[in-house]
Formats: structure tokens, sequence, C-alpha cells
């Protein structure tokens, strides 16, 4: 429970730079004029005073685990009509088991996600990749419709930490300044391992079938299993504070800064001054090491995320990602139909080879709206007097104003006018480069809006993201019966039209920040734990 809250205070508006500081001394690798937020305690397992290889050993895990969850749930797009032919299961029944994987990868967060955080994060993860691996293990064996429907459902549950907890894991071990980067770090990984299965699947269907492909899933998420086992670790921990408990008037701690000569930066705590009993490498490995809430905030968690939509702030997050997952769907299903027809008749391994596309682009978008992104708002936050809105980030949507609807165009027009395949795979590498872009800044903006709430406000962003994820899988079908140049066209002017947004939030995201703080402190004061 988080007391003395001031509910005067603007969330997400974050005194992020000390400008008293003339010039950048590096200590400890943190620049001295950054303001740490949140403020680490003193508690020498607060995971905000973790070392940094031990934050990087946890980053590790959390990737290995989004590229494990990954690679289990999207092997099998390439080899749907395999499984077509060996089972007997018409095609739109496998897609449909897919669209309801989706939407349970939203909707079981409702329940997954609460229980993360009042009983750790750690088991639910293991739990997680272990029913994966099950799952892998049962696919090969399914044989009727109801199988795969009810399959693809539990599945889609219990791998709803890949979409919703592993953003507010990086959350809980690093600062608002970096925060960024590594959210950066897990967009990539989460759609690089989308776009890494179906390239390593086509090779293992042409050499081994179809069902050595969900063996192969299978054994990787095993392996992801033991070594999560001994290296993840728990990072729920209660805080006692919130921005508003931290907060000062900042507009006029802002203007004073020049007259003030005594430093208000923020440093980690020193080794010294930490208090408290380290944990032991044993102490480290049970699955549920504690209790983080009480049984009614538990129960709260479980649809205030519902209630968080009614924030614009959020319900925007939440879209603009959904309409990047959008793009990256109409890709998918459109990618072998292209590129198996003439006039390029490649096989399934070849197919699965033009996703080294997409991969390099989901690198480049991810760096810029990551690395990039975090040090823009750190400069940003110098021109206005030390202070970080979560808006600043948002500028860097303006390539995206061109990319997207470009790379859209050029896949679709140019697949209907037989371009060279070059083409092809450069305008796959740019639609990715464009998700990768949408998605990360998205989720840093929720994040860096409504970070004490943080575990719900990825909920509440998952429930939009996947609604729309799973309206596309049956509105993609009638869509195509336009032809390719005529679909693709009309989504590049969808795609601009939605990316636009981002300037009418820049314009109107603080005032309903501003609008929302009473009811949000609200929430915050009735339970939180800190995150």
């Amino acid at each position: 429970m988080v007391h003395d809250i001031d509910d005067s205070v603007v969330p997400g508006s974050v005194y992020l730079v000390d400008v008293q500081e003339k010039t950048t001394i590096v200590h400890a690798g943190t620049d001295s004029a950054i303001v740490l937020s949140p403020t680490p305690s003193n508690d020498i397992n607060d995971p905000l005073n973790w070392s940094r290889g031990r934050k990087l050993l946890q980053v590790i895990c959390v990737m290995i685990y989004t590229s494990t969850i990954g690679i289990g749930t999207t092997v099998l797009y390439s080899i749907l009509q395999p499984i077509s032919n060996d089972t007997g299961i018409p095609l739109s029944t496998l897609n449909a088991g897919t669209g309801y994987m989706f939407l349970f990868l939203g909707r079981g967060a409702l329940i997954n996600q609460p229980l993360a955080l009042t009983f750790g994060k750690r088991g639910i993860y293991l739990i997680s990749v272990l029913g994966n691996t099950a799952m892998c293990l049962w696919t090969p064996y399914i044989k009727t419709e109801g199988q795969w429907i009810a399959s693809k459902i539990v599945q889609g549950y219990l791998c709803t930490p890949v979409e919703s907890l592993c953003e507010v894991s990086i959350a809980d071990i690093f600062f608002a300044h970096e925060r960024g980067t590594y959210i950066g770090i897990y967009t990539l990984f989460l759609f690089g391992s989308n776009y890494f299965a179906p390239l390593i699947a086509g090779f293992i269907y042409d050499g081994q079938g179809w069902h050595w492909v969900m063996y192969w899933a299978a054994i990787i998420n095993f392996g992801s299993l033991i070594i999560l086992f001994f290296f993840m670790e728990e990072t729920n921990f209660v805080r006692n504070t919130s921005e508003a408990t931290e907060a000062v008037d900042l507009n006029t701690k802002a203007s004073t800064e020049k007259d003030d000569k005594a430093s208000t930066t923020s440093s980690p705590v020193s080794s010294g001054d930490l208090t408290g009993v380290p944990k032991t490498y044993l102490q480290r490995l049970p699955l549920f090491g504690g209790r983080y809430a009480s049984n009614k905030l538990l129960l709260t968690m479980t649809y205030r995320p519902i209630f968080l939509l009614r924030f614009p702030v959020i319900f925007w997050a939440g879209f603009q990602y959904g309409t990047c997952l959008v793009w990256y769907n109409v890709l998918n299903a459109t990618c072998s139909l292209i590129l198996s027809e003439p006039p390029y008749n490649f096989r399934a391994s070849s197919v699965g080879l033009t996703y080294i596309g997409p991969l390099i682009g989901m690198f480049i978008g991810t760096f810029y709206s990551g690395w990039v992104g975090d040090r823009f708002a750190v400069k940003y936050a110098r021109r206005t007097r030390g202070i970080r809105e979560p808006e600043h980030r948002l500028w860097l949507m303006v390539v995206s104003l061109l990319l997207c609807p470009a790379s859209l165009i050029l896949w679709g027009v140019g697949a209907s006018k037989g371009i060279s395949w070059v083409g092809l795979v450069f305008g796959m590498g740019i639609i990715s480069c464009s998700t990768g872009i949408g998605s990360a800044l998205s989720i840093g903006y929720a994040l860096d809006s409504y970070k004490d709430l943080s575990g719900e406000v990825m909920m509440a962003v998952i429930l939009v993201r996947n609604t729309l994820s799973f309206a596309i899988g049956y509105g993609i079908t009638p869509w195509l019966h336009m032809g390719y140049q005529n679909t693709f066209i009309s989504a590049a002017f969808v795609g601009l039209a939605v990316t636009m947004t981002f300037l009418i939030v820049i314009k109107w995201g603080k005032s309903w920040r501003i609008a929302s703080r009473k009811r949000y402190w609200g929430y915050v004061a009735d339970g939180t734990l800190g995150h």
C-alpha cells in the first residue's frame, strides 16, 4: 500500500535531468545529471540496486523466454497446409485455432498477470514454458477439429506472460532513462522470434516432416526451461513510494534550478548504505518465494485493467500497438501465398529464408525506438528544464509516417506486378521496421505514463492489441478478395491514418493524463506493488 499520495501530481511527468549539471560525468555507467526514477530503496534485495551484470542476466533470461515462447506459438504458420493434408482438418479451422490462441494470449492475462504480481513472476514464467512444451508435443497427435481448437486456447492461456509480463519485468529492474532500450530489445525478440520460426520450420519440414517441426519446438522450449530454472530470479518488490510520493512541483523545481546550487541528482545507493541480508543462490530458486499482494488486491487486478481502458493514453497505446500487429499478421498471411506462386515458385525453405529481411528490419526499428529513443528523451528533457514527458518520445514516430504506407504499397502492389523477389523482401523488411518502431514506442509510452500500475496497464494494452489481432484473422481473407494491389493500397492509407494519430497524442496526451490523475492516483492508493 502506498501512502501520502498527492493526487495533483501529473502521472508520467518525471524530473529526469538535473539541468544545473554543466558537464557530463560518467559514474558507474550513469550520467551524473540523470535523476533516477523510480528512486531505489536502501534494501540490498531491491532489483533496482542489483549490479549491472545481475540485471543483464535477468534481461537475457526474459529474452530467452520471449524467444522460445514465440517459436513455440508461431512455428506452425508455415506448415498449416501440410497439417491440413495429414489430419484432414480444414485450413479455415487451423487458422481459426491460431486466432483463438491470440485472443487468449490477451484474455488469459486477466488471470495470469494478477497471479504473477501476487505470488511471483518466476514461477509463472516457468509454468508457462513447461506448458508450451507440452502443447508443442501434443500438436503432432491432434486428429480432430475440437482437439485443435482446444489446444490453441490452452496454449494461448499458458503463454500470456510473453505478451504482458515481460515488459513489467524490465520495468522492475531499470530506471526511466534506460527502460526504452530494453523495451526495444524485448520487442526485437518478441517479433524476431516470430520471424525466425518460419525460417527454421521450412528447413525442418523439408528434411523431417511437419511432426518434427513441433518436436524441435518442444525441445527448444524444454531447454530454455532448464536455463530459466537455474538463472531467472524473482523481480517482484514491494515499494512504499510512487511517482506521487516522490515528486515535487516540477515547474517550480525546474524554474528555480538555476538559482539552486545544491545538487538534486539521484544516484544509486552505494553498497555501504544498503541494508538487509542478500538472498543466497538457493533462496532464489523456489518457484514462488513470497507473497506480494493481498487477496483483495489479487481480485482487484483481475478487473481493474478493463477500467483502465477509460484512460485515452492506454487505449491509444493498445490501438497503435494492435495496428502494428495487424500489418505483421497481414504479412504472415500473404507471404507464403505470394512467394510460393508464379512467378516466384519458392519452396517452403526458400520462403522461410525471406524472413531474414523482416529480422533485419525489426533490429533497425527496435534499435531506433529503444537505444536512440532513450537518448532522445534525455536530450529533449534538457530542453524542457529537466522534465521528461512521455509524449516526448513519440516524435520518433515521424519516420513511420513514410515507412508504414510505403512498405505496404511496395509489398502488395509489387506482388501484383510481379516485381523481383528482392523488392518484396525489402518491402517485408520495411514493414517489420515500422512495426518495431510503433510497437516499442507504444509500450514505452504506456509504461512511462502510468508506471505505478505497469502490470495492469500492460494487461489493458494487450487486451486491445490482441482483440485487433483476433479480428484481422477473420477479416484478412475477405479483404484479399480485392486483389493484392487494392488491398494493400487501402491498407497503406489505413496505416498512414492510424500512425498520424501520434500527433494528436503529442498535442493532447498530457491533458488526458491531467484529466485522469485523480482516478489514477486513487487506484494507486487502493493498492499497488509499486511496479
